[in-house]
């Protein structure tokens, strides 16, 4: 018998009708009640064995994390915590889990820590915690597909190794074919990268974004989605070395069109999860007011998860500009008392997350645009304004996280662009591609990225961005 997915069981009503089901054993007690969970919902099917008349070679072997198949009637159950539950005829034991292995594990029953978790990243999936988060992730990836399709955009795959470094940061991980102790040298002792397997020095991607311009003013709109890299010794709860990243860009599109875009896709995949995941997100929200409740009351979590989530949705995100919000921090009492780690002291400063954070969680309470930044504290592509010091630059900022969404008009204007470039050491020869696109029908356009794990940290009410990625890669950790 084909066998079925137990969040489509939990939902039947098909009862006193004959079902296998197929999972992992979370709980067997009695020697009666198996918690049968197979991934597809955060909830556990309860199946009833008639345990007297189950071989007892059978019985030993219905262990946690043991994966197993059942087949039996649905039926409405008698007991509290379910709707409804299977009445066991025939058992079959798919996988062994060995209790005195399991102990060793995470499987087991006991409260885990989520860095002990980390330290088994192919079995935490199996708890209540990461199936949440992880079948989460996958709606929100979808709706990403989901928005863009509907609006007319098109999909471009960008290359992960990569000549250019989109952000001029130049952290960024080689790609080479040399044995690193017997690399080929030039005269000056420098390595010789024509001899390399490319014929010059390749990195793995910062970004998409230079390519994705190049096919927005081509196919109108477009967007990647894809794994991007940053060999940044950070160690903190919002890095990684490895993380995606979501960049549409848009031809025929000023700054005012891109801040409307990015709000608007925000909110469609924030709904999506809420129409689609309220199971998981429930547990997720119950997890942070259980974990809040041995923090200060400074440091709680000041909405319920998915109360955060309709407030994104339902409110519009308030626009201010980067002079207003310098002047806001510099009056600011934790600037004042000398209690930001950063503090304001004049215009042009780079702000850092507790910034941002003040900005959004403290003075508007409200998710934040901030646009028109300093030129010299933004990336050479962004357009510059006509007062000459600021360019078309837009981050949205978001309770808890800080900038999620990093974005800008881009300089279309060809003598511009090779000043700016030329200003911050960033070579022509090497971008003559990106320069074209200025030579060839320009026009306004505009783009952002968004890095998907910390829209997903937002989501799920996390706190660490390496418990939001099936794989965390950090530094000193390239584990599984």
């Amino acid at each position: 018998m084909k066998h079925t997915k137990i969040a489509e069981l939990l939902e039947s009503d098909h009862f006193l009708q004959d079902f296998t089901a197929k999972g992992w054993v979370r709980a067997f007690r009695s020697n009666r009640f198996i918690a049968l969970n197979d991934g597809s919902t955060i909830n556990n099917l309860q199946c009833v064995l008639d345990f007297e008349n189950t071989p007892e070679e059978i019985l030993n072997e219905i262990n946690i994390g043991a994966a197993i198949s059942v087949t039996g009637t649905l039926k409405e159950s008698e007991g509290k915590g379910q709707r409804v539950e299977i009445e066991v005829k025939n058992i079959e034991i798919l996988g062994t889990a060995n209790p005195e292995e399991v102990k060793k594990t995470i499987l087991s029953p006991k409260r885990h820590t989520l860095e002990k978790l980390r330290e088994q990243a192919h079995l935490r999936v199996r708890t209540n915690t990461f199936s949440a988060v992880m079948r989460v992730r996958s709606q929100l990836s979808f709706a990403v597909h989901q928005y863009f399709n509907q609006n007319g955009f098109n999909y471009v795959n960008t290359p992960i190794i990569t000549g250019s470094d989109a952000e001029g940061a130049g952290e960024m991980f080689k790609v080479t074919n040399f044995d690193l102790n017997n690399a080929p040298k030039n005269e000056d002792g420098s390595i010789n990268y024509k001899e390399d397997f490319f014929g010059k020095e390749a990195n793995l991607t910062v970004s998409g974004q230079l390519e994705g311009e190049t096919y927005a003013l081509g196919l109108g709109q477009i967007y990647t989605f894809g794994p991007t890299f940053r060999a940044e010794n950070s160690n903190t709860s919002r890095h990684l070395a490895e993380f995606w990243m979501i960049e549409p860009e848009v031809a025929f599109c000023d700054l005012d069109g891109n801040m409307d875009l990015a709000e608007d896709f925000i909110k469609h995949v924030i709904n999506h999860v809420l129409d689609n995941c309220d199971d998981d997100l429930a547990f997720l929200e119950n997890r942070v007011i259980q974990e809040d409740k041995s923090k200060p009351q400074a440091e709680r979590a000041p909405m319920a998860l998915r109360e955060k989530l309709r407030f994104i949705v339902d409110n519009n995100f308030k626009r201010v500009s980067y002079t207003e919000a310098i002047d806001i921090l510099k009056n600011s009492k934790p600037n004042k008392k000398k209690k930001f780690n950063y503090i304001i002291e004049e215009w042009g400063a780079d702000l850092q997350s507790e910034h941002e954070r003040y900005l959004v969680e403290k003075h508007f309470k409200c998710p934040v645009i901030l646009f028109d930044y300093p030129a010299n504290i933004k990336a050479f592509y962004m357009r510059l304004n006509e007062d000459g010091k600021t360019v078309r630059a837009m981050d949205i900022l978001f309770p808890g996280i800080g900038e999620i969404v990093g974005g800008s008009q881009r300089e279309e204007r060809l003598d511009i662009l090779q000043t700016k470039m030329k200003e911050l050491g960033v070579d022509e020869k090497e971008l003559w591609w990106y320069l074209d696109t200025r030579r060839f029908g320009t026009c306004v356009h505009s783009g952002f990225g968004l890095g998907f794990e910390r829209l997903v940290l937002f989501a799920t009410g996390m706190t660490n961005i390496r418990d939001v990625i099936p794989y965390p890669r950090t530094p000193k950790s390239a584990e599984f």
